[in-house]
C-alpha cells in the first residue's frame, strides 16, 4: 500500500477525525484517541540475528532477514586512515553499471562537533581548518564518508569532506549528489574566521567535493533537506527546542547540477494561512495546514529575540527564525527527518504530537497543505523518530533517537514502520552489547565495547530495487545493509 492509501485508511480508521476539524474542543480533550498506537509487524516478531561480516548478534530482526555490517568506527578507509565515528544521516546517491556489476554510492554524515585531529581524516575537501578560537586546539571534526557497495558486498569508505561540525542528516539530491548539514546555532568563530551552521554539497567522486557552504540556505541548526524534483525547491527543517522554523530554499537554477544551489535562491519560512506564529507542535492525526512562505532577507544573520506578530518574543533563536517570526512564520517543536516520495515531503517534527513523543507531517507539494500522518501516542508506539526514509515501494519507516524502549522484544531503540491503519509496528532493534574480547576477536576497537543499545538509529535510505536497507547506528558507530523477504509486509 502507497503512502497516500495509507493516509487515507489512517483517516477512515480513525473514524472521527474528519469531524475534528469543526469540533476543536473535543478534538483537545481526545487528543490521545488521535494518535497513532503500536501494532504486531505484518514481518512477525524480531530477535537476534548473528552479523554476516562479524558473526556477532549486533540487531534483532524478523525472521529470513540477515545484514552485513561495515565502517566501523576505526575501521581503515582507502586511504589508509580510521574511519571517524558518530554515524549519522546517510542515502544512496547514485548507482551505476561496473562491468555486469551494480555498484552503489552513499554518503554518509559524521555528527562529530570539535577534537583534535587536525588532519580531517584525510578528506580531500576542507571546510574550516582551523581551531575553534574558543576550544584551544580544537578542530572541527564533522565531515562526510562515500562508501561504496556492489552485488551484495561492502567495497570500499572514502573520506569525502572535513571541517565541518555535528553533521547530522541533509538529503540526497535529484542530480546524485547529497547535502550534508551542521546542526549548529551558535555565532561562535574560529581562528579562521569561519561559522558553522551551514549546508554543503558532497559528490560520489570524492574529489570534485568542494567544501564550501551553500549560505544562501541559511546559517541555523540545520537537520535534514529534501528537494522537489519538480521544482528544485529544498526544504528544510531546523532542530531548536521550541524554536524550530521550516524552511525552503528557491533556487536560482531550477535544473540544478553539483555546484548549482550555490549559485543563489531565495531562503524562505513557513506559514500557516490566514494565522500567525502558529505552533504546530501539539499535532495530531488528520490535523491539517495551508501552508504559505515568507521570505528571509538575510539567510546568514545573527542569533537573536523574536518577537511574532501575536506579541509571543522567543529569546536567543537563529537569524533567520527572527525574521520569519516577526512575519508571523509556524514554529515546531524540532525538526529532524526529510524525505520526498511521489510529490509529497514528509516532515518530522521529533518531540511533537500530543506526548511530545514525535508527529510527521505529509506536504503536498502541489497544494502545499501539510496533513499530520502519524502522531505517537506513547513511547511503545514512537520514541521521538528522527531520520526517515520511505522506500521504493512506497513505505515509511522511521528511526528512532529517545533511547532504549523497552518493550515484549527487551531494550534498545528501534527501527518502526507506518501501517496502512495508522498504526507503527518494531522492524527492527538495536542489540549491540559487546565485550572488549569480542569486539577484538572481530577486529574492531576494544574501546567501542559498552551496552549501546540505547545509541540511535540514523541514515535509513534504500538502494533504488529496495532489495536493501542501509542504516546505521551512531554509537559505536556502525553501517548495516539489511535484506531479507521484504514482499511479506508493506516495506
Amino acid at each position: 500500500m502507497s503512502i497516500d492509501s495509507s493516509r487515507r485508511s489512517l483517516i477512515k480508521g480513525a473514524g472521527a477525525l474528519p469531524f475534528l476539524a469543526a469540533l476543536s474542543a473535543l478534538h483537545s480533550r481526545n487528543a490521545m484517541a488521535a494518535a497513532t498506537q503500536l501494532v504486531d509487524s505484518p514481518y512477525g516478531p524480531v530477535a537476534p540475528v548473528n552479523d554476516l561480516s562479524t558473526g556477532l548478534p549486533l540487531l534483532m530482526l524478523p525472521a529470513g532477514f540477515t545484514y552485513k555490517s561495515y565502517g566501523w568506527t576505526g575501521d581503515l578507509m582507502a586511504n589508509g586512515q580510521p574511519t571517524p565515528g558518530s554515524h549519522d544521516g546517510m542515502a544512496v546517491i547514485t548507482t551505476r553499471k561496473v562491468g555486469r556489476s551494480t555498484e552503489i554510492v552513499m554518503v554518509r554524515n559524521h555528527e562529530r562537533g570539535t577534537g583534535s585531529d587536525s588532519g580531517f581524516f584525510g578528506a580531500p575537501a576542507v571546510y574550516d581548518a582551523f581551531p575553534s578560537t574558543s576550544g584551544g586546539t580544537s578542530y572541527s571534526a564533522g565531515g562526510t564518508t562515500n562508501l561504496t557497495f556492489r552485488d551484495g558486498n561492502w567495497i570500499k569508505t572514502e573520506p569525502s569532506l572535513g571541517g565541518t561540525r555535528t553533521n547530522c542528516a541533509g538529503g540526497p539530491t535529484p542530480w546524485g549528489t547529497w547535502l550534508t548539514c551542521e546542526e549548529v546555532g551558535s555565532d561562535s568563530v574560529s581562528a579562521g574566521g569561519k561559522k558553522h551552521g551551514y549546508v554543503f554539497e558532497v559528490t560520489a567522486d570524492p574529489q570534485q567535493t568542494t567544501g564550501q557552504p551553500i549560505v544562501g540556505m541559511g546559517r541555523y541548526a540545520h537537520e535534514a533537506a529534501g528537494i522537489d524534483p519538480a521544482t528544485g525547491i529544498v526544504y528544510l527543517t531546523e532542530d531548536s527546542s521550541g524554536k524550530s522554523g521550516l524552511y525552503r530554499y528557491v533556487p536560482v537554477i531550477t535544473q540544478g547540477f553539483a555546484g548549482s544551489l550555490a549559485q543563489g535562491g531565495t531562503l524562505q519560512m513557513a506559514k500557516v494561512v490566514g494565522q500567525n506564529n502558529v505552533n504546530v507542535a501539539p499535532a495530531e492525526l488528520g490535523q491539517t495546514y495551508a501552508l504559505e512562505w515568507v521570505n528571509i532577507a538575510d539567510p546568514d544573520a545573527n542569533r537573536g529575540t523574536a518577537t511574532g506578530l501575536n506579541g509571543v518574543v522567543i529569546t536567543n533563536t537563529a537569524g533567520p527564525f527572527v525574521q520569519g517570526w516577526a512575519q508571523g512564520a509556524l514554529r515546531m517543536n524540532r525538526g529532524e527527518g526529510v524525505w520526498y516520495h511521489a510529490g509529497k515531503m514528509y516532515l518530522m517534527d521529533t518531540s511533537g504530537g500530543p506526548v511530545n513523543e514525535g508527529a510527521i507531517w505529509e506536504l503536498d507539494l502541489a497544494t502545499q497543505v501539510m496533513t499530520c500522518i502519524f502522531a505517537s501516542a506513547s513511547t511503545l508506539a514512537g520514541n521521538n523518530g528522527d531520520n526517515i526514509t520511505v522506500s521504493p515501494r512506497g513505505h515509511l519507516v522511521i528511526c528512532e533517537d529517545g533511547g532504549t524502549v523497552n518493550d515484549q522484544f527487551g531494550p534498545g531503540t528501534r527501527l518502526m514502520g507506518l501501517t496502512g491503519n495508522g498504526g507503527t509496528f518494531i522492524f527492527a532493534k538495536n542489540n549491540i552489547n559487546l565485550s572488549s574480547a569480542q569486539l577484538t576477536a572481530a577486529g574492531k576497537l576494544a574501546s567501542l565495547a559498552a551496552d549501546r543499545r540505547s545509541s540511535e538509529f540514523c541514515g535509513a535510505c534504500f538502494d533504488p530495487t529496495g532489495r536493501y536497507l542501509f542504516v546505521n547506528i551512531q554509537t559505536p558507530g556502525v553501517t548495516f545493509a539489511i535484506t531479507g523477504p521484504w514482499a511479506k509486509g508493506p516495506i
